[in-house]
């Protein structure tokens, strides 16, 4: 085998392996964004149920206290 021979099989060799490498880590990151949004889908899904249960509560406070005292004109 020639020495330009040579040079060009570890190039084409060192490339490939480049190649095979940035792909592989396109596809971890890519997949470590996925599962960010997972998260984020969760947290925000928490939130919204925290905020159903603070506005039902606020609800039933409110009639409570409208039972007591009546309002004479409707609540906005």
């Amino acid at each position: 085998m020639s020495r330009g021979g040579r040079i060009a099989l570890a190039t084409s060799l060192v490339f490939s392996a480049a190649v095979i490498y940035g792909v592989h880590y396109m596809q971890w990151k890519e997949r470590q964004t996925m599962h960010y949004g997972v998260i984020k889908d969760d947290e925000r899904m928490q939130r919204k149920r925290q905020n159903q249960a603070e506005l039902e509560a606020q609800r039933q406070l409110q009639a409570e206290l409208e039972k007591e005292q009546p309002v004479s004109r409707p609540a906005v």
